[in-house]
């Protein structure tokens, strides 16, 4: 499948290095010049706001996709090639997940974690092709990334699975990896007996 927009999951704050920020612009400025769409949660604050920004300010096109709740609190980004208001958080993951061709996890909180783990599952499951990846931003996933190995180790994913998901440190190489991205011929379960 040939990857022509991206969606960006991360932080609607900055963080507290300077390091994220540097990093989701780095990655706005990466999709513009590959001729990428950015597709994103629609916010101009946070890491939200740096990587849409950085992607326009690139000459790339950002759509965005914001729940009205979210918006009317003044949260939405107005300048963007698109911006699309829906009813609900469920609409605005569901409609992000129908523009994209691909899925990239910058440093975030809970939503940004929510977001990831979702996708990934679908793409476990087999209900897409798309490729899903973590730009590990100084370390910043560094903990989660052992985790899912030791979740493996424990029997609860399995490798083929836990490989799905693309770790990059330099956004022009994460882009490389998502273009080159084959997803693995593997039913879920471990095993479907005791499952």
């Amino acid at each position: 499948m040939q990857v022509k927009s991206v969606c960006v999951f991360c932080g609607s704050s900055m963080g507290d290095r300077t390091a994220y920020r540097e990093s989701a612009e780095a990655m706005g400025q990466a999709l513009a010049k590959a001729n990428l769409g950015l597709v994103y949660g629609g916010g101009h604050v946070g890491l939200m706001g740096a990587v849409a920004n950085a992607t326009l300010a690139a000459g790339g096109t950002v759509t965005g996709v914001i729940p009205k709740a979210l918006y009317d609190k003044e949260v939405g980004h107005d300048g963007l090639t698109k911006l699309e208001i829906v009813g609900s958080m469920h609409e605005r993951k569901a409609r992000m997940a129908e523009l994209a061709d691909a899925f990239v996890a910058l440093p975030g909180g809970l939503g940004t974690f929510e977001e990831l783990f979702e996708v990934w599952t679908w793409a476990q499951l087999g209900w897409h092709p798309k490729p899903v990846a973590l730009l590990d931003v100084d370390g910043f996933y560094r903990p989660l990334i052992q985790f899912l190995d030791e979740v493996v180790a424990r029997g609860f994913v399995r490798q083929i699975h836990r490989e799905m998901l693309i770790v990059a440190t330099d956004p022009s190489d994460l882009l490389e990896k998502l273009a080159a991205y084959e997803p693995p011929k593997v039913v879920k379960w471990i095993d479907a007996r005791t499952s």
